[in-house]
């Protein structure tokens, strides 16, 4: 999963960008609110982690901006205001959820995974496909209940997959999905990862369309 972090607080901003990364998130992390505008227009994020008290453009504008360009993704509030006419009026204005500094990352991170799992249109927060199951919260999988070792990433590109069940993603969808700026995937990387769940979970289970994307089918 991609999120945008706008934060302008250096201290801050590392500490929660190395914390989801951590968690398994790619994050691209911005420092004003001009950027996170411009970013928001030709990028693709599942989620923004949205401060309001920014420089060059004000979180409350960015997050105006966006909702009036008809921008779905989901925007997650970040801000030490906790006046409650400015909680209402954050969330009238197209936010989706609103968290008040000193930020607990475990908390951040919940309510990452609840936003995603509301916007998949998702209330169970397991993800089960036949006798596969995912817990995003702990970071696990099982196989008709014996567990099963994936790298981050590969557990990343499972959650993405079985997320998206019966789509057919492209491989820019994916890498958009799996990559922050800061990294750049080798050119056969998805297909190594895409082998390596195949050997582990079942060669049937990621269906490759060739010049199209690779999709899980609905059980």
């Amino acid at each position: 999963m991609r999120i945008l972090l706008v934060e302008d607080d250096p201290s801050l901003g590392d500490g929660l960008s190395t914390g989801l990364r951590q968690a398994g998130f790619a994050v691209d992390w911005l420092k004003d609110g001009h950027s996170a505008d411009v970013a928001l227009q030709s990028e693709i994020f599942d989620l923004v982690v949205l401060d309001l008290g920014l420089p060059k453009m004000g979180g409350m504008e960015v997050l105006g901006n966006a909702r009036r360009r008809h921008l779905t993704t989901p925007i997650l509030i970040l801000t030490a205001r906790d006046a409650l006419g400015e909680k209402i009026a954050g969330l009238d204005a197209g936010a989706d959820d609103y968290l008040i500094k000193p930020i607990d990352l475990d908390e951040l991170t919940a309510r990452i995974r609840a936003l995603t799992r509301r916007t998949a249109g998702r209330a169970a927060p397991l993800l089960i496909h036949g006798e596969i199951t995912l817990d995003p919260a702990a970071r696990a999988v099982t196989l008709a209940g014996n567990p099963v070792e994936l790298s981050s990433r590969e557990f990343s590109l499972l959650h993405l997959l079985l997320d998206s069940a019966g789509r057919v993603l492209s491989r820019s969808q994916i890498e958009q999905s799996l990559y922050g700026w800061r990294e750049e995937p080798e050119s056969n990387a998805l297909e190594v990862h895409i082998y390596h769940l195949r050997k582990k979970l079942g060669s049937q289970l990621i269906r490759t369309l060739r010049g199209v994307g690779y999709t899980v089918p609905k059980i």
